[in-house]
C-alpha cells in the first residue's frame, strides 16, 4: 500500500487508478531509452559499437521490465486487500478495516467494500435480535393456551374435556420445541460463522471424558456400550476443540438414539493416507443410499424417533456437517440399508 499512498500524492494521480498504472507503465518504457542516449552519449567518448550497444539495450530492456512488473505488482495492492477482507468476512466472519482515504477508482472499491461488510454485520445483527424478540413473544403466545388447558384440567372436568385440554397441552410443548430447536440453530450458525481456522493442537484423551460425560446417561438408558478405538493421541487440526466434541457428541448421540437395546456404538480415532479420520458406526436402523443427502438437511423429513421413541430435534446432523465443512474437513454417512447399522465419517486433511 506505500507505493499506492505515494502516487496517491500526486495530484495528476490522484483521482485516477488507471494514471497510476499508465505513469508507472510510461516511466518503465522509458528506462531502456534513457540508459541507451546516456550509454551511446558518455561511454568515455569513444564510438561505440553495434554490439555493445545491441547488448545493453538488450540488458536495459530485461531489467525495466523487471523493475516494472515489480512495481505494478505492488500497485495492485488495494485489489489484493479488498479480496483478502471479502473472503475474512465470507469465511471466518472476521471484520477488516479497509483504508477509505483515497479517492481513485481502487480507494472507492475499498470504501464500498469496507461499508457493505459493516452494513451485512449488522443486517444479521438485526435479523438476528428480530427472530428472537419473535421466538420469545411466540411462546408466550403458546403458553397462554397450554395455561388455560392445565387450568382446566386442575379443575377435575370430565374426561372428554381432559383430553381435549392435555391435546392442547401436547401441541402446545411441540411449538416450544420447535420455537427452542429454531433458537438453537440460530445460535449455532452464528457460532459456527465466527469459528476461527487456525491450526490447533487436539490431544484426545483430554477431550473423551468431556464426551463420555455427555453421553453416559444416554447409553446407560439402552444398556449400549461404546467403544473407543483410540489409534493415535493428538493431531493438528484446523477445528476449535470445544466443536469437535460437540460433533462427536451429537454424531454418538444420534448412533445411541437410533441402536437397539443391548447393543454397540463403536468411535475409532486413526489417520489414514495423511488424512485424520473419526468413525462412528452403530447397528442400529440404518438408511437407505438414496436418503443419505435427506440426513444432512435442517428440520429434514427424515426426522425419526429412535428405537425407544426418542424424539429429533432435525438439526443435530445439519450442525455437525456444516461445522466440519467450515473448518474444512468432510463428513459422510454410509449404511448397507435398513436394520443393517450405519457409519458416519469425519475427514481432515493434515
Amino acid at each position: 500500500m506505500k507505493l499506492y499512498h505515494n502516487l496517491s500524492q500526486i495530484g495528476f494521480l490522484k483521482k485516477s487508478y488507471a494514471f497510476k498504472f499508465l505513469f508507472v507503465a510510461f516511466i518503465g518504457i522509458h528506462i531502456p531509452l534513457i540508459g541507451i542516449l546516456f550509454f551511446v552519449l558518455y561511454y568515455n567518448n569513444h564510438s561505440v559499437s553495434a554490439t555493445s550497444i545491441l547488448i545493453f539495450s538488450l540488458v536495459m530492456t530485461l531489467l525495466a521490465t523487471l523493475v516494472t512488473l515489480l512495481v505494478l505488482n505492488h500497485l495492485i495492492k488495494p485489489i489484493s486487500i479488498a479480496s483478502k477482507a471479502l473472503d475474512d468476512y465470507r469465511h471466518n466472519r472476521r471484520l477488516s478495516i479497509l483504508p477509505t482515504e483515497y479517492s481513485d477508482e481502487a480507494g472507492l472499491l475499498l470504501c464500498n467494500i469496507q461499508e457493505s461488510i459493516y452494513e451485512s454485520e449488522s443486517f444479521i445483527n438485526e435479523k438476528q435480535d428480530l427472530i428472537y424478540m419473535l421466538s420469545h413473544d411466540l411462546k408466550n403466545f403458546a403458553g397462554n393456551p397450554q395455561g388455560l388447558a392445565r387450568l382446566i384440567i386442575s379443575e377435575n372436568p370430565s374426561e372428554s374435556v381432559r383430553q381435549l385440554a392435555e391435546l392442547i397441552c401436547e401441541s402446545t410443548n411441540l411449538q416450544f420445541r420447535y420455537i427452542e430447536n429454531f433458537i438453537k440453530l440460530l445460535q449455532e450458525q452464528d457460532r459456527v460463522v465466527k469459528g476461527n481456522l487456525e491450526i490447533r493442537m487436539i490431544t484426545f484423551p483430554n477431550i473423551l471424558p468431556f464426551i463420555n460425560e455427555q453421553v453416559e446417561q444416554r447409553l446407560i438408558d439402552k444398556n449400549i456400550k461404546l467403544s473407543l478405538n483410540l489409534e493415535l493421541v493428538e493431531a493438528k487440526l484446523r477445528i476449535d476443540e470445544g466443536l469437535l466434541v460437540q460433533v462427536l457428541v451429537n454424531l454418538i448421540s444420534n448412533a445411541v438414539k437410533f441402536s437397539y437395546f443391548d447393543s454397540e456404538v463403536k468411535v475409532r480415532i486413526y489417520t489414514e493416507d495423511s488424512k485424520f479420520i473419526v468413525t462412528v458406526t452403530d447397528n442400529g436402523i440404518g438408511f437407505d443410499k438414496n436418503q443419505i443427502d435427506e440426513l444432512f438437511k435442517k428440520f429434514t423429513k427424515m426426522s425419526r424417533l429412535g428405537t425407544a421413541n426418542e424424539s429429533s430435534t432435525g438439526i443435530g446432523l445439519y450442525l455437525c456437517k456444516k461445522i466440519i465443512e467450515k473448518n474444512k474437513g468432510k463428513l459422510t454417512a454410509t449404511s448397507e440399508g435398513r436394520n443393517k447399522g450405519a457409519e458416519f465419517r469425519i475427514e481432515f486433511e493434515l
